[in-house]
């Protein structure tokens, strides 16, 4: 008689025995004793792996730069690591520096982010490697693909963001969610003692996140209502943006992808955090495909993508809409909080930006038009100003597809990371004067219009192919939350004297929040 003994599915068939019977307890030794055998050649083999990679990059570089970022010897000097970059891009001849370990070319010189982005953008794609990185999160979506999937959806998006009904929808849902759920939260919470503050960086991303869903979705998570409950969804893509950006700085993409082949630690996070995102997309297509639509209610994205896509083609949907969701909730939620940020550090700046404020819109107005904030050009330059200093993307990354040579004289080779770095460029001398730490709303002003900046000089929102499409829109509702509560508030950052620092993240992220105290303006009769 002949018979196999198998361990868990994990395993296959280890050895055969014949005519014999083995004793329970014979067997669950050997059991032990293969697993043992099995988990200890996996880890000798990722240990190889390692090595065989470490080789490759040459962590053993003896310059300066490595060592100080291998050595984390940065961080006595510097709070963020991107504060570090920014030094050594500030005091660079060309603007440009070389992390040999990271294999990353790092520019703060615009004609460089100008030949990348815009004369041979060709061959600086997004890359195989960063989207694998994010492909659990973002799928074949808008951010995450090239060539012809990007044009297509590129296409695509333009022509619905573009279109005015799209803008008059996204301007109704910021107004109502401005009017019955920020203002009516933040006034219940004045004319209380100095110790009630509040995270204000919590209530904007809990703002910017109902509005997304909506207009993402149709669907309204309701993370904004008085008792500020926690949302699935909203800890799940927090979780998911968090963990997708960690795998970006292992120091191997083999160790990600161990602990994504066994499910374990960030990676069952991950995934957890993904499939909840996942379930909710899954549920909000299935919705809509049940019931037919108009052309008139198509007022979200996903329900206006629906009638550009197949039936067969959700999965290509939820890539998309998932997408803009990341795009429309971080971006805004972080150039609101690094704006008032700025502005709690500059009272004169508040002081002219309530002078326009009273000049555009009615006394009793809650909420601007949107014609009336294309007519607040000082609050404009204030924005801009603002995402120059807190950029919601501090930097962005392609991989070069054919050896080249940057107009600094930088050679490129196939396969390598280059990378521009937005937040480091409006901390340069060279771009921005001397007076490159100033907030000043005025360095965008000729003769009181604002008068925007040259994008490969100023690249927050991108440039050249890949501008982003969503641009004014973000704008708009930004104006209207500063509108809104620098009009009714006194808003007072507790601590602002200290120097923000910055958590793992897709967009910039103020670690501990932004604590605040909101005290109601008093008008003169």
């Amino acid at each position: 008689q002949t018979y196999s003994i198998y361990d868990t599915n994990l395993l296959p068939t280890l050895i055969i025995f014949s005519n014999s019977k083995m004793s329970s307890q014979d067997s669950l030794s050997l059991q032990s004793t293969f697993t043992l055998l099995f988990f200890s050649f996996t880890f000798l083999f990722s240990i190889f792996s390692l090595l065989v990679y470490i080789s490759r990059i040459k962590p053993w570089c003896n310059c300066n730069t490595c060592k100080t970022y291998l050595s984390v010897t940065w961080s006595q000097n510097f709070i963020n690591l991107c504060d570090y970059y920014t030094h050594l891009l500030q005091t660079s001849p060309t603007g440009t520096i070389h992390v040999h370990v990271l294999g990353n070319i790092i520019t703060a010189n615009p004609e460089n982010v100008e030949y990348i982005l815009k004369t041979n953008f060709n061959n600086y794609p997004k890359g195989k490697q960063f989207s694998t990185i994010l492909g659990d999160l973002l799928g074949r979506g808008i951010f995450n693909v090239d060539g012809d999937s990007w044009k297509f959806q590129r296409k695509m998006a333009s022509l619905e963001l573009g279109s005015v009904a799209i803008r008059s929808y996204a301007m109704e849902l910021v107004t109502e969610e401005i009017k019955t759920r920020l203002i009516p939260l933040i006034a219940s919470k004045t004319g209380q003692n100095d110790d009630a503050f509040m995270d204000m960086q919590d209530i904007l991303r809990r703002f910017s996140f109902d509005n997304i869903c909506k207009f993402s979705f149709g669907f309204d998570p309701c993370c904004l209502v008085p008792s500020l409950p926690v949302s699935k969804l909203a800890d799940a893509f927090d979780i998911s943006s968090k963990l997708s950006a960690e795998r970006g700085m292992s120091a191997s993409p083999l160790i990600w992808k161990m602990k994504r082949f066994f499910n374990v630690g960030s990676e069952k996070n991950l995934k957890e955090a993904i499939k909840v995102v996942n379930d909710l997309a899954k549920e909000m297509i299935k919705q809509k495909r049940e019931v037919e639509i108009g052309v008139d209610s198509r007022k979200d994205l996903l329900s206006r993508f629906m009638g550009s896509l197949n039936s067969n083609e959700d999965e290509y949907l939820r890539d998309i809409v998932v997408s803009f969701l990341l795009a429309g909730r971080d971006t805004v939620a972080s150039t609101l909080t690094g704006f008032f940020i700025l502005l709690s550090k500059n009272p004169d700046v508040e002081k002219k930006i309530r002078v326009e404020l009273d000049r555009v819109m009615n006394p009793a107005q809650e909420v601007a038009t949107f014609e009336q904030t294309r007519e607040m050009h000082y609050l404009n330059g204030a924005i801009h100003e603002s995402m120059r200093l807190f950029p919601a993307v501090q930097f962005d990354s392609k991989f070069a597809s054919e050896d080249d040579v940057l107009p600094d004289g930088t050679f490129i080779k196939k396969g390598s990371r280059v990378t521009y770095h937005p937040y480091a460029m409006g901390r340069m001398e060279t771009i921005w004067g001397p007076d490159f730490m100033e907030f000043k709303p005025e360095r965008w002003l000729r003769e009181g219009v604002f008068v925007p900046k040259c994008p490969f000089k100023y690249p927050v929102f991108q440039a050249g192919a890949r501008v982003c499409l969503g641009k004014e829109l973000a704008i708009v509702e930004v104006k209207a939350v500063v509108a809104a509560l620098v009009r009714r508030f006194d808003v007072r950052v507790v601590g602002p004297n200290q120097e923000p620092r910055f958590v793992p993240g897709l967009t910039a992220t103020f670690g501990g929040g932004l604590p605040v105290i909101f005290y109601e303006r008093k008008h003169e009769s």
